[in-house]
């Protein structure tokens, strides 16, 4: 038996994504996903209580030069649905089955960061709610996403 530490094979996805290497076999089963590279997502902090993640405006927005509605809503269902599969664990599959999101205030450069925290967090559903602030921590959106907890 080799004592050498064989590489998660999407390690290199996931630590550009932000994931700490101890994470890699409960959240890397299929990697971060291409939307969450080509918004530039990268996570910050991962727990069952605090799911956080960063998202550049810069290449994000809208034709009158605003982060797109849609941009928080995909950098929420990303907190969301990682926030759950870290909740539920390795052997559990999480799909997404509701998200409605509330914009507060627009923002046309910087950085936003998403905040994710549980609202309900039971075997079979997991509910958070995400919250978009820009970098003077000033309330941009705020969205919710249920997800279901499918067994294996």
């Amino acid at each position: 038996m080799s004592d050498k530490f064989t590489p998660h094979p999407r390690s290199t996805e996931l630590l550009a994504a932000g994931i700490p290497a101890e994470y890699h076999s409960l959240l890397g089963h299929h990697g971060v996903g291409t939307l969450v590279e080509k918004m530039g997502i990268v996570f910050t902090h991962m727990s069952v209580e605090k799911m956080v993640a960063t998202m550049p405006v810069d290449g994000n927005t809208q034709v009158t030069g605003l982060l797109h509605g849609g941009a928080h809503v995909v950098l929420a269902e990303t907190l969301g649905s990682f926030a759950a599969a870290f909740h539920a664990g390795p052997r559990a599959k999480v799909v997404g089955i509701e998200i409605n999101a509330t914009h507060h205030r627009g923002i046309s450069a910087g950085l936003v960061t998403g905040t994710a925290v549980p609202v309900h967090l039971g075997r079979t559903l997991a509910t958070h709610e995400v919250v978009m602030t820009n970098e003077a921590g000033q309330r941009l959106s705020t969205c919710r996403i249920t997800n279901m907890i499918l067994a294996s």
